[in-house]
């Protein structure tokens, strides 16, 4: 084999140390010498050079934000119009008041804005970068893993191109699913999290004005009722100082527990044709490496879409009490609202496509259901409490009994007969200090 770069070791057919492993027919099928012996790696990294540029960290970032502006450009993507701006900011102020007087926490909106598609992009990849380069990192470090420990050395390398191939295939899937978001999200924290910056309350407008098109509502009650719900977002977000991080712990927890299927890629690759890169590149964006989700990984996603439905339970419940004098119209907005969800909108496919999270649209309505049913038997303050530790936050389980959550904690009046009855005949039962009541007048030890 020839060595012309002068650092990529040597081989001979009978010494390839990748032999019967998925990464024998990984190389053969980028661009291996196809035999049993030792793969050409000259060949391999001139293959994959081409599919990268240079960048920092586990994802293309440039290459993802490139592929969101060019999905998005494919439409119409007006930017707002002071007019727009003003009619945003107004809407927000009056969902500010409104909400005063159904949640104990304060508001939570500094700056307000109407953004285009491409400026949602913009405000909220930081906030992206954060969610996705740890389940990025511990895939791509997963794929080294996955590596004979006797061909470590050699492919070295080669690992570290395949690690950018791997930034470059995670930038290109992020890019795809911004972009498709950026089409059809209606505000800053639409998916139930802090996407934008810290306090700036903003609505997608030219998104708003095709969502508001399907609705038997007026223009201006489907802006107020999405700037009611952006303003909920932003005081929960605000006044929950630990609740930010508790989501994002959430998708770390589970990035940090990626394992690679090396059995499931041997088998995958054994059934490509090597001269078909169309096909290779195919189950690379596929799902070759996906990761296997491990008992751990579970736990931090059910964590995950806990938080989130108590979230968007919490939203609907302090909107719901916000309009129910006030907008005739907010029933329909609501149950429009919940269709969206329901239907698997670009919250759920993201979530899917990026950390392996499927929201299940149940838990919301359940979510909402518990935030209700905890404000009217210990109202508005005692609910909101609950957001003051995450170790007072509802489960799971509590999800599946919504209305029971908390029911240990009811007035004294609310015990029940038997309950009452068992207490006084405990007291009953109770003889008391054997030599009879302590005098008084005596001091107690």
């Amino acid at each position: 084999m020839s060595n012309d770069s002068g650092d990529i070791p040597e081989g001979t057919p009978g010494d390839n140390p990748f032999k019967g492993t998925p990464f024998e027919q990984i190389f053969n099928a980028i661009g291996g010498a196809g035999g049993a012996g030792m793969p050409d790696l000259s060949a391999i990294f001139g293959q994959m050079q081409s599919l990268m540029t240079p960048y920092d960290g586990p994802v293309n970032w440039t290459l993802a934000t490139d592929i969101a502006r060019r999905t998005t450009a494919q439409k119409p993507d007006p930017t707002p119009d002071r007019a727009e701006q003003t009619r945003v900011a107004d809407a927000i102020r009056l969902a500010d008041h409104w909400l005063d007087s159904t949640t104990s926490l304060p508001s939570g909106v500094s700056t307000t804005a109407a953004w285009s598609r491409a400026e949602w992009i913009e405000q909220t990849t930081e906030v992206w970068r954060v969610l996705v380069e740890p389940v990025a990192e511990h895939v791509v470090g997963a794929m080294g893993k996955a590596l004979p420990s006797e061909a470590s050395a050699m492919a070295a390398p080669l690992m570290g191109m395949i690690g950018k191939a791997g930034g470059a295939m995670f930038g290109s899937q992020v890019g795809q699913a911004l972009g498709g978001l950026a089409g059809e999200v209606l505000t800053a924290s639409d998916i139930g999290l802090p996407l934008g910056p810290a306090g700036k309350a903003a609505l997608v407008t030219h998104n708003v004005a095709a969502f508001a098109e399907g609705l038997d509502v007026t223009a201006d009650d489907v802006l107020l009722y999405l700037a009611l719900r952006e303003a909920a977002h932003q005081r929960l977000f605000a006044h929950v100082p630990w609740l930010r991080q508790h989501l994002i712990a959430s998708v770390e927890d589970y990035g940090r527990g990626v394992t690679i299927d090396v059995s499931g890629i041997e088998q995958a690759m054994g059934q490509l044709d090597p001269s078909n890169p169309q096909a290779i590149q195919e189950a690379l964006e596929g799902g070759l490496f996906e990761p296997q989700e491990s008992p751990a990984q579970k736990a931090a996603l059910e964590r995950l879409e806990t938080t989130l439905a108590l979230v968007e339970g919490w939203v609907d419940e302090v909107v719901g009490q916000a309009t129910a004098e006030r907008m005739p119209a907010a029933t329909k907005m609501q149950e429009a609202i919940r269709r969206r969800r329901a239907a698997g909108g670009p919250a759920e496919e993201t979530f899917a496509a990026l950390v392996g999270l499927e929201l299940r649209p149940r838990r919301l309505r359940d979510a909402s259901a518990l935030w209700g049913s905890l404000r009217t038997r210990q109202g508005a303050e005692g609910r909101d409490a609950v957001w003051a530790h995450p170790d007072l936050l509802p489960t799971a389980a509590d999800l599946d009994d919504p209305l029971g959550f908390r029911e240990d904690l009811a007035e004294p009046d609310e015990i029940s007969d038997e309950d009452f009855d068992t207490a006084l005949q405990k007291f009953l039962d109770d003889p008391g200090p054997a030599d009879g009541p302590a005098d008084p007048a005596e001091p107690q030890e």
